[in-house]
């Protein structure tokens, strides 16, 4: 791996593809997914162990990680929605083709817990203790709390109960935690604020930021827990992501914050990314062409900044 100042978890294959509507073969996905370690993100979002009915886009998780070539020092993340998720994860580790880190979601708010998880919140931290319990030393556990920083239902969440939510996760060993903000909502100085009363109260932690760009406030708000101290960050190439197809919520474009454009801005401010940046405008190309149509990244069709040194720029893309 290249020196990096901060970490970058790519999610194209899971937080993008699941608002997918049409299935994107398997053969296609383990590609896409090797060439994102080989561009040099140390984490990848593979797949979920989700109900196909309800995200058809990952009825094929197992077969899918069977195909996946494997880079040292690459951490491989599914998703896990209940403990019956985390067997499956554990059974295909024992097959020798298992992710390595696994995900643990819980909504911040009531209302977000019962559209997208179904499930009160209470019953999901049950829900949540059970498979912590099963993974704990078998994978890594990454806690996420989705709306963090509001609630498309419920409108403004209390800081103070996502901390007690923080909490929860330290408490059953769960060593890093996302907070999300699912549809856009946060502003810099609530980021800031938050990241750093995590950083004061739980510094055991390692804090990720996951935010999207349904408001065009991603990469302010990225920079904002930059200078709170966080070096963990989620991206999806071409921004693409949101709520699953088939559990709509939010309007506009609910994507995350695109790729081209956060790695163009942290290394144009001197923060490494590690990543291979002659090549990532290659696989900007091929991830717009496996969804078939135009995706929002700016620097997709303006290039790199130019002031990064070696900089390549970027082929228009139609």
């Amino acid at each position: 791996m290249s020196a990096r100042d901060v970490v970058l978890c790519e999610c194209f294959a899971r937080d993008g593809l699941q608002h997918e509507p049409e299935f994107i073969g398997t053969a296609v996905k383990s590609d896409l997914i090797d060439r994102f370690a080989r561009l040099g993100f140390e984490r990848v979002e593979a797949t979920s162990y989700s109900n196909p009915k309800v995200v058809p886009q990952f009825a094929d998780a197992s077969d899918l990680l069977a195909a996946l070539p494997r880079r040292v020092g690459v951490w491989y993340k599914a998703t896990c929605a209940n403990a019956r998720a985390v067997q499956r994860a554990l059974a295909d580790q024992d097959a020798g083709i298992g992710a390595n880190e696994i995900s643990l979601l819980v909504s911040a708010s009531a209302s977000h817990s019962l559209r997208n998880l179904k499930r009160e919140r209470a019953a999901q931290w049950d829900n949540i203790a059970e498979m912590a319990g099963l993974a704990s030393g078998r994978l890594r556990m990454v806690g996420t709390i989705s709306v963090a920083f509001g609630c498309p239902f419920e409108g403004a969440v209390d800081p103070d109960s996502v901390l007690d939510d923080v909490e929860r996760f330290a408490r059953l060993g769960v060593g890093i935690v996302t907070l999300g903000d699912t549809t856009g909502m946060a502003t810099p100085a609530a980021v800031r604020e938050l990241y750093a009363r995590m950083a004061q109260e739980f510094p055991q932690l390692t804090p990720v930021a996951h935010f999207h760009d349904t408001r065009g406030t991603g990469l302010v708000n990225y920079v904002s827990a930059l200078e709170a101290g966080v070096r963990h960050f989620d991206c999806a190439f071409g921004g693409v992501g949101g709520h699953p197809a088939k559990v709509r919520y939010g309007g506009g474009h609910t994507g995350n914050v695109a790729t081209e454009d956060l790695v163009s801005l942290f290394e144009s401010m001197g923060v490494r990314t590690g990543l291979d940046l002659d090549a990532l405008d290659e696989v900007s190309v091929l991830c717009q062409q496996t969804l078939g149509r135009p995706l929002h990244s700016r620097v997709a069709l303006s290039g790199m900044n130019p002031l990064i040194p070696g900089a390549r720029q970027a082929p228009a893309v139609p």
